[in-house]
């Protein structure tokens, strides 16, 4: 598994890990999905990315708020390739209604692990019953005129 030190890179209100050339070519390709543990201490799953030249990957809001970490930050990234499948938790909401409509279940199932998990991620943190509901009816829409 690689391991390096790094300083988080913080551009505007995003932060990522600078990935060298090296680590990236031992990984085997530029858009790797990846396991990132930072000092030993926070893992998270992630896919690699070129961004403004350089070879990082994300740090999101979510993960600095749970881990503490900054941009700014010096830490010890280990990082590996990350071969499991991706599964997103479909809401139940969501769920019942794909159950009953085979042609959006399979474009639920084609599209990529980012997008289903922003999908899922929007309407499991719907505050109200209302906007998850909106939520829920605009992601079928999506997947009805994909389908």
């Amino acid at each position: 598994m690689p391991s390096f030190t790094t300083e988080l890179l913080q551009r505007g209100n995003n932060v990522g890990i600078v990935i060298p050339d090296a680590v990236l070519i031992e990984l085997g390709g530029k858009r790797v999905p990846v396991i990132v543990t930072i000092n030993g201490e926070y893992s998270y799953r992630n896919t690699t990315a070129v961004m403004g030249g350089l070879n990082l990957v994300g740090l999101s809001a979510a993960h600095r708020a749970a881990s503490g970490f900054a941009g700014g930050d010096i830490v010890e990234v280990t990082i590996y390739r990350d071969d499991a499948p991706r599964e997103v938790k479909v809401p139940e909401a969501l769920s019942r209604l794909l159950a009953e409509d085979p042609g959006a279940t399979a474009a639920w199932e084609k599209l990529p692990y980012s997008q289903r998990k922003e999908h899922a991620r929007s309407i499991e943190e719907a505050k109200s019953e209302d906007t998850r509901a909106r939520r829920v009816h605009k992601t079928l829409v999506l997947l009805r005129a994909d389908s």
